[in-house]
């Protein structure tokens, strides 16, 4: 017989969870990769001060939906958590 070690938790994801752990998921990949492309940027052309009137329009712009995506990521993080400290659960650290 084959027997499979069975995980069980106090109370299991809902499918609106786990769709929203994905999003988040995602987001952070692209914040690490528009992270990148902001790098590349800024040694392509040299400058990485911001406030440089030279600094790279689309670095500029990266940097826009970095931060939207921050915000984001904050807010569906906090959505979790809420859900998790309603269901009496830990937040993660």
């Amino acid at each position: 017989m084959n027997m499979h070690p069975r995980f069980e938790t106090a109370r299991e994801s809902t499918p609106r969870e786990l769709t929203i752990s994905k999003i988040l998921a995602d987001l952070i990949l692209a914040c690490q990769t528009i992270q990148d492309d902001i790098t590349a940027e800024e040694v392509r052309a040299g400058i990485s001060d911001r406030s440089d009137r030279r600094y790279p329009i689309l670095a500029r712009s990266l940097n826009e939906r970095y931060d939207n995506l921050k915000g984001t990521i904050a807010t569906l993080e906090r959505r979790l958590s809420e859900r998790e400290l309603g269901a009496g659960m830990k937040p993660f650290p």
